[in-house]
């Protein structure tokens, strides 16, 4: 990454890093170092076995090992930035979320909290210190959008603008029951929210989807296959540009994209 000093601070509301916690940390590493071409760093020690991603000199996702008794959901985490993670953490709180861990304190990270929606979509919030986050999102391998996967996007919508501060703004294509908002900060988009009623996945709920550029969505799809991994819905083209949802070994779902240029 960036030396702190010219690393950029994210407006608050904006989705600014996404962290993984496995049950076999080198097995994970191997399979996104083979995919993305990551290389790694140590984390904060107090985050116990950690490690942050790095692309092309820049630090792009984390990824952390539970201890061997917990058995939760392997699972991609979309983290916020704010100013103040304890206010935030508040507002969450009278809006109708909740805040299951923190806020608490990350060593150079900064302040950060695990949170979920009024529907239970999880989501992280971080206030920076020395490490700044994701930077701008550029080559392949580093992630480039985030989008909440949701029964409607109604309560949700107004839950996030309530909290971050978003402009919500639907989507004008598309057929009409086709329920979508970007949420913008400042008239630039910075993440979105599904809603696909019915269509939720039973096994996971309502959820933050983390994007990565790939520079061919067929061929990453193909691979993750080949390193142990699943494609949960083959590529095709969506309003990002050419994607593909898939699972790596330990079962965490994410999607590849290319990117539609200017987008």
């Amino acid at each position: 990454m960036t030396e702190a000093a010219t690393a950029t601070r994210h407006t608050p509301g904006t989705p600014c890093w996404v962290s993984l916690m496995v049950h076999s940390l080198g097995t994970t590493e191997d399979f996104y170092a083979d995919l993305f071409g990551w290389e790694y760093v140590p984390g904060p020690e107090q985050l116990g076995p950690y490690v942050r991603a790095v692309l092309n000199g820049q630090e792009v996702a984390g990824i952390g090992e539970m201890p061997p008794d917990r058995h939760l959901p392997v699972a991609w985490t979309t983290y916020l930035a704010t100013d103040d993670a304890d206010v935030s953490a508040e507002a969450i709180r009278s809006c109708g979320g909740t805040v299951a861990v923190g806020p608490l304190d990350g060593g150079d990270a900064g302040r950060v909290a695990i949170c979920s929606d009024p529907l239970g979509a999880i989501f992280g919030l971080w206030q920076a210190r020395g490490h700044m986050g994701t930077q701008q999102p550029g080559p392949p391998g580093t992630p480039v959008w985030n989008e909440l996967i949701t029964q409607d996007t109604s309560t949700v919508g107004k839950f996030y603008q309530h909290v971050f501060g978003h402009e919500v703004q639907t989507h004008a294509s598309g057929p009409d029951d086709f329920d979508y908002l970007t949420l913008q900060l400042g008239g630039r988009p910075v993440a979105a929210i599904h809603g696909v009623g019915r269509s939720l996945p039973h096994d996971r709920g309502p959820h933050w989807m983390a994007y990565f550029e790939v520079e061919d969505t067929d061929a990453a799809a193909a691979r993750v296959e080949e390193l142990g991994g699943r494609v949960v819905e083959p590529p095709r083209e969506g309003i990002k540009g050419r994607v593909a949802t898939v699972a790596d070994p330990e079962g965490a779902v994410f999607t590849v994209v290319r990117s539609r240029r200017g987008d």
